[in-house]
């Protein structure tokens, strides 16, 4: 879609009574969930029993499914994603008195839509808004894996990074400075070894702070492109700032918009990018969608 139609859908302004609903949902409301329930439930997500959801992230043989496992124990399940023949697997966990839904997105390279599995991993982790994003990386080949996180971190604020396969990492030498690592990156770092279950409970604590706003992300994010590319990217991103202020990924969505993602254009013509705000999360549900979430 050429820009000038990109910014003749971001002109049109909210409604009063938009806005204000917009305004009251959820306000001083510093640990309550933040996923999306209606998008979830559109995903095929049932959130009735539990509080908070998980995105589990990851490139392929990361040990992914060893940390879900890890996580979950027989608690899980599997199915497909609706319309998709990728397979979905979700579990659940209990801890601090809280109960977290954990959902395996397929592992995949990147997020940039180019195959079915990229595709629902963007989807899940832009459209259902998850409490927290884990994303598995090898410790043995970080650099590589540090593509996907990045990817991750220009969407959502709300992540942890598992640092697993220590153990193999250890054999071959690899010594990495995950404090340094969590430092740069802006989110928990925790290094795992989940075949032996070492440094699970940790993980699980992180994910419950990320998840009930004790601890605050300040995810890193790459801000440096040529300058006739950055001037597109500001101004758009202003007028999307303008017309979803609460958006929390302004930012990558103009990127997405600016490289023509077609998925990302179609959210913004059905109106289903105005969802994407903090505020019109789960108490912003009809009534009946809660019961049969």
């Amino acid at each position: 879609m050429p820009t000038r139609s990109i910014l003749f859908f971001l002109t049109a302004e909210l409604s009063d009574k938009e806005k204000k609903m917009s305004n009251t949902i959820n306000s001083n409301c510093e640990d309550c969930p933040v996923h999306n329930l209606g998008n979830l439930t559109k995903l095929g997500i049932n959130m009735s029993q539990f509080d908070f959801v998980v995105a589990l992230a990851g490139n392929p043989n990361t040990g992914k499914s060893t940390v879900f496992n890890a996580l979950t124990g027989l608690r899980q399940h599997t199915g497909n994603w609706p319309g998709k023949t990728v397979t979905r697997a979700e579990g659940g966990f209990e801890f601090g008195n809280k109960r977290f839904k954990i959902v395996d997105l397929p592992g995949t390279y990147s997020l940039l839509s180019n195959s079915t599995d990229e595709e629902v991993a963007r989807d899940f982790i832009l459209f259902g808004q998850p409490d927290v994003t884990v994303i598995v990386v090898d410790a043995t080949r970080l650099e590589r894996n540090l593509n996907l996180v990045l990817q991750v971190l220009e969407i959502t604020d709300r992540a942890v990074l598992c640092l697993n396969l220590m153990d193999e990492a250890k054999r071959n030498g690899i010594a990495i400075d995950d404090r340094q690592l969590a430092k740069q990156l802006g989110i928990p770092v925790v290094p795992t070894s989940a075949r032996q279950d070492d440094g699970i409970p940790e993980l699980l604590k992180y994910i419950y702070e990320v998840a009930t706003g004790s601890y605050v992300c300040r995810p890193y994010r790459l801000e440096k492109t040529s300058p006739l590319l950055e001037k597109a990217i500001s101004q758009l991103t202003n007028k999307i700032k303008n017309e979803f202020p609460e958006l929390p990924n302004a930012r990558w969505i103009a990127l997405r918009l600016l490289e023509g993602d077609q998925k990302i254009i179609d959210s913004l013509k059905n109106g289903e990018l105005k969802n994407l705000s903090r505020n019109n999360t789960i108490v912003s549900m009809p009534k009946q969608e809660l019961v049969t979430a």
